[in-house]
């Protein structure tokens, strides 16, 4: 089986310059003055570092260069940003977290395109809906992560394998108000995640 995606047309990534925030000038704009000062201080002496730090890691100037931006990015979401005592060790756990995830979005992607692989017609899709479906499972992924173990678990016995209650709370040793409290905090994320 062979599966068919539309590619989009890529814009260049963004590279390392000595310029503060030139991937980011428009974002910038739109931060408290003093924020912004202190985020173009921080990106002027630690960017052309994080940016090698990152490819060392990742072997590859232009993902280096995204994720670099992409850290920067987050501590644009920050409402005020006081000076940092360890400003590369607080660079360097938001990139990590980056990574991280980066990682696990292609383990899942991966895994989605292994399973669109064992269908038995081609699947042809275009580049923003296979972008949509892979934002969704992630999202649905960090949902199950925040879970909890035995929530998790009593939720995927009752989607994936649809046991009913009495069988949930006998399988795990539970008891059935246990099952139902977990799965009413289940489906409330669920909901709060659909809403959201």
């Amino acid at each position: 089986m062979s599966i068919i995606l539309k590619q989009p047309s890529q814009p260049a990534p963004c590279v390392p310059s000595a310029q503060p925030f030139p991937c980011l000038e428009n974002a910038v704009s739109t931060v408290h003055p003093t924020h912004a000062i202190h985020l173009q201080t921080l990106y002027s002496e630690h960017h052309g570092w994080l940016y090698g730090w990152l490819r060392g890691k990742l072997g590859n100037r232009a993902d280096a260069a995204d994720l670099a931006q992409d850290t920067f990015l987050r501590l644009l979401g920050k409402r005020e940003a006081a000076p940092l005592r360890e400003p590369r060790g607080y660079l360097a756990t938001i990139a990590r977290g980056l990574l991280i995830d980066r990682y696990r979005r292609q383990a899942l992607e991966q895994a989605y395109l292994e399973a669109l692989a064992q269908q038995a017609e081609p699947t042809t899709m275009s580049a923003e809906t296979h972008a949509i479906i892979i934002e969704t499972l992630l999202a649905i992924d960090r949902l199950l992560d925040s879970l909890g173990a035995r929530t998790r678990a009593i939720f995927l016995l009752a989607q994936i394998e649809e046991l009913s209650y009495v069988e949930i709370s006998q399988r795990l040793g539970v008891s059935l108000p246990t099952v139902k409290k977990h799965l009413v905090r289940a489906y409330t994320e669920c909901l709060m995640l659909a809403a959201g």
